[in-house]
């Protein structure tokens, strides 16, 4: 099968299927790539604006009139925004298509930004601060926009790659926002420099986005996708599951540099010189997850990953209770590097979940891949939407642990449990199977090389 070409003006695909290896060898991993990168840059800026807050606070000296338990909810506030917006984000690829929606959802990060620079100044009510904060969680929502569009554009033998890489490039934001503010506050800058900074790379991303991406005519608005979606209870495993992994990501990001100033009472620029550094080697792994999960199965890596993750976690709560420092905080990047190596395993997990499931279904061919497609976009929604509320149980497991306690080893013990919980419902869910369901799916395996176990 082949497909026009997008007119310049229009910039719509009236024909797409990348299971076609002749069309995919053709034209279609070309243009693929092509709005993978430009989607990677506009969901980038959308992370680093949701997460500008956790390097605002750092600005918020004691002028500022705020408590840390206040910028604790600040920032968990933010975070929950993020993560709501993500579900109506995910249809509205559907809608105005994938191109269109890039450039508008660009656009829409000004209205945080310069509201954000407007108020920006101590004096400012906590009430003011956190109006704002809220509008920043609209940054969030791209990422569910980016990754549905993505995943409509490639092949599922490339899924885990090609999401692994739209969603690491687009977590690098976190790391990135960090660095910036900490060459800021290293010149002795103030945040509206940092805010004045991102105003104009917001332009420059919508601008890119409607020169050089398509919208795919072939991904239909289908609110019943949602519904069945919604209806499916591999969904809200998966949801689970993400929330141990990215919910983890964001909400560490979000709070790390509040823990290092709260718990050993780093300085505003001390923090900034740690805090960039977990986020950024956990987005660079998140594809590396997507890889081995497309190698060894995403339910075996996930699974491992949580152990490693409460293994990272027990050791904090040595630290934190012996109050070193450099034990901290390098037991601390290892649990970013997990928690990033587990989205791209996790993320990799929906297509395949889908892919089985339509072929159980005794669908085959472009039939199955439709179905596969269809439900799989639409989950990613629900999934990334719940997955990001861990971020906002993160900073308030924190909030609550330094309130009653005065260190996060509270919160720290909570999220070891949790982490124990994910291992057992990925190892009884995905892993776990009776004779007969392994004999099931080693026959589905056979026909379509995929399995429950596998995705």
């Amino acid at each position: 099968m082949t497909a026009p070409a997008p007119t310049s003006r229009s910039r719509w695909i009236q024909e797409w299927d990348p299971e076609d290896e002749a069309f995919w060898q053709e034209k279609g991993e070309k243009i693929a790539r092509r709005n993978l990168v430009f989607s990677v840059l506009s969901e980038h800026i959308g992370f680093s604006i949701w997460t500008m807050w956790s390097v605002l606070v750092l600005f918020m000296g004691p002028e500022y009139g705020l408590t840390p338990a206040d910028k604790f909810l600040l920032t968990s506030m933010v975070t929950l925004v993020g993560a709501v917006v993500r579900v109506p984000y995910t249809f509205a690829v559907a809608l105005f298509g994938g191109r269109n929606w890039t450039i508008i959802s660009a656009g829409l990060l000004l209205i945080p930004t310069v509201a954000a620079f407007a108020v920006m100044k101590p004096g400012t009510s906590f009430d003011t601060f956190l109006l704002v904060g809220l509008l920043a969680g609209i940054g969030g929502g791209n990422f569910a926009s980016s990754m549905t569009n993505i995943n409509a554009f490639f092949p599922l033998r490339k899924k885990g790659w090609a999401l692994g890489l739209n969603a690491g490039g687009g977590n690098i934001g976190v790391p990135v926002i960090q660095l910036v503010a900490l060459a800021i506050i290293g010149a002795s800058g103030g945040p509206r420099v940092l805010l004045g900074i991102y105003i104009p790379l917001i332009l420059v991303a919508a601008v890119l986005a409607a020169l050089f991406m398509d919208n795919l005519a072939t991904v239909k608005n289908d609110t019943g996708a949602a519904i069945d979606a919604a209806k499916d209870a591999h969904t809200w495993i998966m949801s689970f599951l993400y929330v141990g992994t990215f919910g983890s990501f964001i909400g560490y990001a979000f709070a790390f540099g509040q823990v290092l100033q709260v718990q050993f009472g780093r300085t505003p620029l001390q923090a900034a010189y740690l805090t960039f550094i977990g986020p950024l080697l956990g987005s660079l792994i998140r594809p590396v997850g997507g890889w081995l999960a497309d190698k060894y199965g995403g339910a075996k890596i996930t699974l491992w990953n949580y152990v490693g993750m409460a293994a990272a976690t027990g050791l904090l709560i040595v630290a934190s209770i012996e109050k070193s420092l450099p034990f901290f905080v390098t037991v601390f990047v290892v649990l970013f590097v997990l928690s990033g190596l587990g989205n791209g395993s996790t993320y990799k997990m929906i297509p395949g979940i889908f892919q089985a499931k339509a072929l159980a279904k005794g669908l085959t061919g472009d039939e199955a891949a439709a179905y596969g497609r269809r439900l799989s976009g639409a989950s990613m929604g629900l999934i990334g939407a719940v997955g990001a509320l861990g971020g906002v149980g993160i900073n308030l497991a924190f909030r609550q642990s330094y309130l009653s306690y005065g260190s996060g080893t509270g919160a720290f013990v909570a999220f070891l449990a949790f982490y124990g919980l994910c291992f057992a419902v990925t190892w009884a869910v995905y892993l776990r199977r009776p004779a007969a369901q392994r004999q099931a799916a080693a026959a589905t395996e056979a026909k379509a090389q995929l399995s429950y176990a596998e995705v």
